[in-house]
């Protein structure tokens, strides 16, 4: 039954004052008609109009229920859009967005509102058409959009109670493997057909090799029984004078070839279907139709090459060109000077005209393209005859992996250079450093911590001992510090270190510490991996803390055994196949940006604010890892999120043999002071002037008799007249005479002579030029203390 609306003037108030009126003169109708009373019937005429009146008043001054507004429960739409393996979003009526699942963010790198997508031009116009077309027919679809990395299908439905919300659903479409069906077909009995109607075919990949072929191909261009799988397909062709094509087994006797390429998928490294057939057709292939075979065989090319035709305008580049070139498929150049900087646009115009006018043999250009400038790239060009519309061959050799390698040699020569530079700072440092703490160390045998003096002193001592901790650092950096390997585990270190690192990273920074299994022992400084350890979790623990100051962070130090077979799947150019342990430090703050990432492990070079960062952490690191044989790798992945922040990967090699030691703790008690006394007669050998009084004053306070030379020449004199002394403490490097020239010339006259050497460069690199036996080492800058610990221990009766 149709329903017809009330016209507007009866609203339902005074429909049920109609309807109370006409039954209150129905009722007194059927009364008069009954009773026969018109007195009766009237007075019961007036109490039904009373009576209507009362009802008509209620209802009119009643108050009126409001209506409800309808409220959506967003958690629970998102949480069943959840349930969906495709990504969901729903928009308003406004366009807005006003949900959207994790798969959605996850194809689309974010919330963005549709059709606002990241999809082509055609792609957001195809899917703002179905959106309107949605909200009017109520539901549309669209096919063939593509993210550049899936292809997608998009249905998008109206929805809501109101038919005010938009649906939009995508769906990842799978793709056949065509390039492995279509090999399989060739190489099975589909070949075999194809043979027989006299059709070789072959799919080759990107750089030319052939991944499959039809026996009969393989027949004709190989000899034997051969495979034909993974040969170069250009080099089984030949091409004559006349431009024609023939197989270079059977040489120019050989029956013509035409060849026909059909792209597969699109892709710069996808494979190309090639077939080639008897050309029985014997006129003369100049022009169009050598033009077409060569074009063939420059798109099959490994090197990038290109034909362009005599007013100078692109004919074809094949994919190597390209790559090379960083030419945009969607946007091709029309002139090979669109390709390079504008300082380069005159010279390769005026080198095509040239060649185009019927300029011979070739040319070679460094050239500065567009999308690299900073590296130039060389570009042949040479003429071209019998080729149809092309008149000039280019060449462009794709250089990327050599300026990489480039790149890395200077970036290899230059931390070698400042590691150099940084050595030889640390030494005469040391030397300063080693006066200011010894004047220090005397000075405060005459004060008591009482003194007015005591304070001050102590305090020029703490930021010597800070001095000589950046020295340390630069040595470290310059890989010339002097370390102490012991055969030790990876888990013992992070132990070790783990209740400084809670109270490091402080309550925002959690940290999560995970050690593997089977771990393959290592030779290192535990000391030194040490302030690897804290150094990465320091860095880490203030990118978290700038991205967020309140939230913080996790911190993961993770120790994993890594196995030859494992380092070989990784196909690095850089890791030598080895067994390793190894330990990898990550953390969730913002990540390093690709820009900065090469610089990190620079001296001095550091993102911090002015005056909280040196900028020789990560160099000490670097050092550090590298100076113990292994090998660090940093990545990040800029951005916020759980999977961001930066990651670092340290392998060690693992020892082949030898057990793993525990660290041992230090000593609770030093040496008391009174210990370090002792008697004899001591040579010293120095010719920093402030370095030999400050360490004369300090052994002759032990009860020492100290004679002292400024060099070496000046020690052997010395010797001729005082005799064989007790030991001999001596500078390494000296003018005129060196230290270990001298010690020899000494221990000729005396063998058994006990000899320190004392320096400001490292251990390890001295050793290299000192072939001296029972010498001992006492680096720079040391105190009084452990001079004279040095002296008593070197002394002191076996």
């Amino acid at each position: 039954m149709a329903s017809h609306p009330l016209p507007s003037s009866l609203t339902p108030t005074r429909v049920a004052a109609l309807a109370a009126g006409g039954a209150s003169l129905v009722a007194a109708l059927l009364v008069l008609l009954v009773a026969r009373n018109l007195v009766f019937a009237t007075s019961f005429l007036a109490a039904g109009l009373v009576i209507g009146g009362v009802i008509i008043a209620w209802r009119t001054l009643a108050p009126q229920p409001k209506p409800v507004d309808r409220e959506i429960d967003w958690d629970f739409t998102r949480a069943i859009a959840e349930a969906s393996a495709d990504a969901v979003a729903v928009t308003d009526r406004a366009g807005r967005l006003v949900c959207a699942n994790d798969a959605y963010e996850a194809m689309f790198a974010g919330f963005p509102t549709p059709p606002g997508l990241p999809l082509s031009d055609a792609g957001i116009g195809a899917l703002g058409q179905a959106g309107r077309t949605a909200w009017r027919d109520g539901s549309a679809s669209v096919t063939g959009l593509s993210t550049g990395t899936a292809r997608l299908i998009a249905e998008v439905a109206r929805a809501g109670e109101d038919a005010d919300m938009l649906v939009w659903r995508f769906a990842a479409v799978a793709e056949q493997d065509l390039a492995e069906t279509t090999a399989e077909l060739i190489a099975g009995e589909a070949g075999d057909r194809l043979g027989s109607a006299g059709v070789m075919a072959a799919l080759v990949e990107s750089d030319g090799r052939i991944r499959a072929g039809n026996r009969v191909l393989a027949a004709r261009a190989l000899v034997g029984d051969e495979p034909i799988a993974g040969h170069d397909f250009a080099r089984l062709l030949i091409t004559d004078s006349r431009g024609l094509v023939r197989f270079e087994r059977e040489g120019l006797d050989g029956s013509p070839l035409r060849v026909v390429q059909m792209p597969l998928v699109q892709g710069d490294r996808s494979p190309v279907l090639v077939a080639l057939l008897d050309d029985t057709d014997t006129a003369p292939a100049i022009g169009a139709s050598a033009s077409a075979h060569v074009r063939s065989l420059v798109s099959l090319m490994p090197f990038g090459m290109a034909l362009v035709d005599r007013e100078g305008r692109f004919l074809q580049m094949n994919d190597s060109f390209v790559r090379a070139a960083s030419v945009d498929p969607a946007n091709p150049p029309l002139y090979p000077g669109d390709l390079v900087v504008r300082e380069d646009k005159a010279a390769v115009g005026d080198a095509i005209r040239r060649f185009a006018g019927g300029a011979t043999h070739s040319t070679d250009m460094a050239v500065r393209l567009k999308g690299h400038p900073e590296e130039p790239v060389a570009l042949t060009i040479a003429g071209a005859r019998g080729l149809g519309d092309a008149s000039v061959l280019l060449s462009l050799k794709d250089n990327s992996e050599e300026s990489r390698l480039k790149r890395e040699v200077a970036q290899a020569t230059k931390m070698q250079a400042v590691g150099q530079l940084a050595g030889g700072v640390a030494h005469d440092f040391n030397n300063i450093l080693t006066a200011i703490m010894g004047h220090c160390d005397l000075m405060m045998m005459r004060h008591s911590p009482g003194d007015s003096d005591y304070d001050d002193i102590q305090q020029i001592r703490i930021n010597s001992n800070r001095a000589a901790s950046l020295t340390r650092q630069l040595l470290a950096f310059s890989r010339q510090q002097t370390l102490r390997p012991q055969i030790l585990q990876l888990p013992d270190v992070v132990a070790e270190v783990s209740n400084l690192l809670k109270r490091l990273m402080g309550e925002t920074v959690k940290l999560d510490v995970n050690h593997g299994r089977a771990l393959g022992a290592i030779r290192a400084d535990p000391g030194q991996l040490e302030q690897v350890v804290v150094n990465l979790a320091v860095n880490a623990r203030d990118a978290m803390l700038s991205a967020h100051p309140t939230r913080g962070g996790i911190l993961t130090i993770q120790t994993k055994s890594v196995s030859a077979a494992e380092v070989r799947a990784m196909k690095s150019d850089i890791l030598p196949i080895a067994d390793y342990t190894a330990l990898v430090v990550s953390d969730t703050g913002t990540g390093i940006p690709a820009d900065i990432l090469p610089k990190i492990f620079e001296p001095f070079f550091t993102t911090k604010e002015v005056g909280k960062g040196t900028g020789l952490g990560l160099s000490t690191v670097y050092g550090i890892v590298k100076q113990s044989g292994g090998w660090i790798f940093a990545d990040s992945k800029p951005g916020p999120g759980p999977d961001q922040g930066a990651t670092f990967s340290i392998y060690f090699p693992v020892h082949a043999s030898g057990a793993a030691v525990r660290i041992a703790a230090p000593p609770r008690h030093a040496a008391k002071p009174a210990d370090m006394w002792g008697t004899g007669t001591i040579l010293l050998v120095e010719d920093e002037d402030m370095v030999r009084a400050v360490a004369e004053r300090a052994l002759t306070r032990q009860g020492y008799t100290v004679l002292t030379a400024e060099n070496g020449e000046a020690a052997l004199e010395l010797l001729e007249t005082s005799g064989r002394p007790d030991l001999l403490i001596s500078d390494v490097v000296m003018p005129m005479m060196d230290g270990p020239t001298m010690v020899r010339q000494v221990r000729k006259a005396y063998p058994d002579l006990p000899v320190i050497f004392m320096s400001g460069y490292a251990e390890e690199q001295l050793r290299k030029s000192i072939d001296i036996d029972a010498v001992a080492f006492l680096p720079k800058p040391f105190s009084v203390a452990q001079l004279a610990a040095a002296a008593r221990d070197m002394l002191a009766p076996s």
